[in-house]
Order: C-alpha cells, then structure tokens, then sequence
C-alpha cells in the first residue's frame, strides 16, 4: 500500500515553497493543507509540534514530520 504524502502549510512561508519545489524535483506526489484555511489541520499541526504552528508539516502514512527535508520524506516513503 502506497503511503500518502499530506504537507501542512500557510502563505508566505520560504520553508513551505522549498519543499513544494524540492518534492517536484523528487516527483513525489503530496496533498497540500493550509493551516489558515482549515482550524482542524493548524490543530493537528500544534498537536505534533510541541503546541506551535510549525510549517511545513507534512505526514508521510502515519508518521509526522516537522519542517522535514526531502531525503527525510524518501526514508519515511521506503
């Protein structure tokens, strides 16, 4: 079973665009959610990042990861 990619993200963040551009390079498919749209997910976000608005995080199946790198989402995706 393939795992799903979903990144958690909001406007204007420089980490959030390297990685949407670093996960194109890679040609791994992923979901996007911006936290300021949907309060579930900015939940969710705070909830694995120690009560904070930590972007991107991206969850990888069932692990989550805060502000990942590429080579990071490759290990979780093996």
């Amino acid at each position: 079973m393939d795992k799903k990619v979903t990144v958690y993200w909001r406007p204007g963040c420089g980490f959030c665009a390297r990685l949407f551009q670093s996960l194109g390079a890679a040609a791994i498919a992923y979901d996007r959610v911006n936290i300021w749209e949907d309060s579930a997910a900015a939940d969710f976000v705070r909830s694995v990042s120690r009560g904070n608005e930590t972007v991107p995080t991206v969850t990888v199946g069932e692990v989550a990861l805060v502000n990942p790198s590429v080579a990071d989402l490759q290990q979780a995706l093996a």
